[in-house]
């Protein structure tokens, strides 16, 4: 175990809460994402979607903000390993990380679709 390692159950959830903290604080984009997603899950709960579409919408709506942080603490671990100097690697790693959050996020507006149309469609008639 170093020294750096989270001790105890309590350290490690107050750890994963401040780097929580820390995303919403410092990235727009993740704060667009929760709002998003709080918008979508209670546009769900308002057209009654069964339990399982609203679990596939909360699973959904936390892919897309966990890929963003994860997008996040990759951006930070080169930026700091590199000291925010340009390097075509360091370049292209943030490029495909920022298209696994493009990707997932395409996604996720698909599965909005699948749900959500079918559901609106018969609320109208």
């Amino acid at each position: 175990m170093t020294k750096y390692k989270a001790k105890g159950f309590q350290n490690a959830f107050k750890n994963a809460r401040k780097g929580m903290r820390l995303a919403l604080k410092s990235e727009r984009n993740i704060r667009i994402h929760v709002l998003s997603g709080v918008l979508v899950f209670a546009f769900g709960i308002s057209l009654n979607l069964s339990i399982a579409k609203l679990c596939i919408l909360l699973l959904t709506i936390a892919m897309v903000i966990s890929s963003e942080m994860l997008n996040t603490a990759i951006e930070f671990s080169l930026d700091s390993i590199f000291h925010n100097r340009y390097s075509t690697l360091v370049g292209m790693a943030k490029d495909v990380s920022a298209g696994a959050v493009m990707l997932v996020s395409v996604v996720a507006v698909c599965v909005g679709l699948l749900i959500f149309v079918p559901a609106i469609f018969s609320y109208f008639s």
